[in-house]
């Protein structure tokens, strides 16, 4: 059996789209888009996880945090198709070409392919590592560059375009009713951008930090040094894989909220605070961290 995890991330939904399956360090593949959202993401990691597989006749386990993705694909995917791809209100299907894709790719195999609902950034391992690179491809589309679409699928073909990874053909219906996808909340788009933070795709670019970090931003860090903007983009780059657990999210008021998060990285447990805001004239990245902060938990 094969067992794999699938995840999409999206940097401002609809924005900098990234999708990424995961089986383990050597078989994983990730891509994306310059706009796009999260479900679009999330679709397309199962699609190119199934059409990767489609050459072999072991079962599927596929773990998703989505739910929007496992109820599409196991439950409502019948009658849109009896309806000719219209949803029970009569509207047209959203992300329509990749849903049929999956349709397809499901074909003569559906009783081997397994999904389940896991709990995302709930530590588990398959998760977190699906997640992790499909923030990395989302944080490489933002900063103009391709992300790295890793080894795939050992034996999986590529001559034709939607078995490549992510060359699943950009057709209008795939961007249509972008204005009717579930939009997140600020607090979840700041959970968002503070795990971008935290991945090498963005720490390795001196400007995608600088345009998440208010100019008069400061850091009182786990030493107790008082970092400046400056101070922390002149040391900026790789660290160690940090996992981020939310403890708290809320607002301050209506363009301040502060976010409590856990970091486990090396063994060692610390808790953080990041105030992040959203500046005045809205310009730039719609939300900027002001001020973070670290100690070491005993």
């Amino acid at each position: 059996m094969i067992i794999a995890a699938a995840d999409g991330s999206a940097l401002g939904n609809p924005g900098p789209a990234g999708w990424a399956w995961y089986v383990d360090d050597g078989c994983w593949a990730s891509g994306g888009w310059p706009h796009g959202t999260n479900n679009m993401g999330e679709l397309m990691a199962v699609l190119d996880l199934l059409q990767q597989t489609a050459h072999v006749d072991d079962d599927l386990h596929v773990f998703c945090d989505s739910k929007y993705v496992i109820d599409s694909v196991t439950k409502w995917m019948p009658g849109w198709k009896r309806k000719g791809w219209k949803k029970s209100d009569g509207k047209p299907v959203l992300n329509v070409e990749l849903m049929k894709a999956l349709d397809a790719a499901l074909d003569g195999r559906r009783d081997r392919v397994r999904f389940e609902w896991v709990k995302g950034h709930a530590g588990h391992h398959l998760n977190e590592a699906a997640d992790k690179r499909a923030n990395a491809a989302a944080a490489a589309y933002q900063r103009g560059v391709a992300p790295d679409a890793g080894p795939g699928f050992a034996g999986a073909t590529t001559d034709h375009p939607e078995a490549a990874v992510g060359q699943v053909e950009a057709e209008p219906d795939l961007f249509s009713g972008l204005a009717d996808e579930p939009v997140p909340s600020d607090e979840e788009h700041v959970v968002a951008l503070e795990r971008s933070l935290l991945t090498d795709a963005v720490r390795s670019d001196r400007a995608a930090v600088a345009a998440l970090l208010h100019p008069d931003w400061q850091e009182v860090g786990r030493s107790g040094r008082l970092w400046t903007r400056d101070d922390v983009l002149d040391a900026i780059g790789p660290i160690e894989p940090v996992s981020l657990d939310v403890v708290s999210v809320g607002r301050v008021d209506r363009d301040t909220i502060l976010l409590v998060w856990r970091a486990l990285a090396d063994g060692r447990s610390t808790l953080r605070s990041s105030v992040w805001v959203r500046p005045a004239d809205r310009s730039g990245s719609p939300w900027q961290q002001r001020f973070h902060q670290g100690t070491d938990e005993s």
